[in-house]
């Protein structure tokens, strides 16, 4: 069976462009061959080579065991982590109710 592929923004994939650049610069900052970093990480260097051309195919735990590899660990914890909006729509309480739904009758 075919894998099914995700299809996914422009804007997204000039993201993941960017990470997968940066993870690059820092592998080579770092004086470690392409090599190297697939062995600690445990992975081939064709999907090294994918993770630092940015592409979608790879999981993001691998891209997370490459960071790990590189000390780039806490980077991870950075994502995500300021959301202005859901704080905005917290405060106004549109996220959710405050009363919990009854439980259906057996």
């Amino acid at each position: 069976m075919a894998k099914k592929r995700v299809v996914i923004s422009s804007t997204l994939e000039d993201i993941l462009e960017t990470v997968g650049e940066n993870i690059k610069l820092a592998r080579l900052r770092r004086k470690i061959t392409a090599t190297m970093l697939a062995e600690r990480a445990g992975i081939s260097r064709v999907t090294l080579r994918k993770i630092e051309n940015g592409e979608s195919s790879v999981t993001m735990a691998i891209y997370a065991n490459v960071l790990f590899c590189l000390g780039l660990e806490k980077d991870l914890l950075r994502l995500a982590g300021d959301d202005p909006l859901g704080r905005r729509l917290q405060d106004a309480e549109l996220t959710h109710t405050t009363e919990r739904v009854a439980k259906r009758k057996k």
